[in-house]
């Protein structure tokens, strides 16, 4: 895989993360609404839906940021660099993980 096909790769993700991003994000229908009872267990399914959209669109939207900052960095000419201490990354690296923008070093380290 050359740089090319990553930045493609990239791309593609990115369509389909801001997709389930939006999904997720979406406001509800018209006339729908999430009421909490005040016994246990009234309301307990909506809430835990609700943690778990919440989780799930935080951790896409964490995983869009590293696409863009991907992304950014075959534009600047900087993919490949680690961002926390400047070394290459090695090619199977990024060919695993094309959104990385730190080595295992560094990553090892955080």
């Amino acid at each position: 895989m050359d740089i090319d096909a990553i930045a493609a790769l990239l791309v593609r993700r990115r369509v389909e993360l801001t997709g389930d991003l939006e999904r997720l994000t979406a406001p509800p229908p018209p006339g729908s609404t999430v009421a909490f009872g005040k016994r246990v267990g009234d309301g307990t399914s909506e809430a835990v839906e609700r943690m778990s959209t919440t989780a799930a669109a935080r951790s896409i939207a964490r995983s869009l940021a590293d696409v863009e900052r991907a992304l950014a960095k075959i534009e600047a000419g900087t993919y490949g660099l680690c961002d926390r201490c400047g070394a290459t990354i090695p090619f199977p690296r990024l060919t695993a993980r094309p959104a990385t923008a730190r080595c295992v070093e560094c990553v090892a380290e955080a």
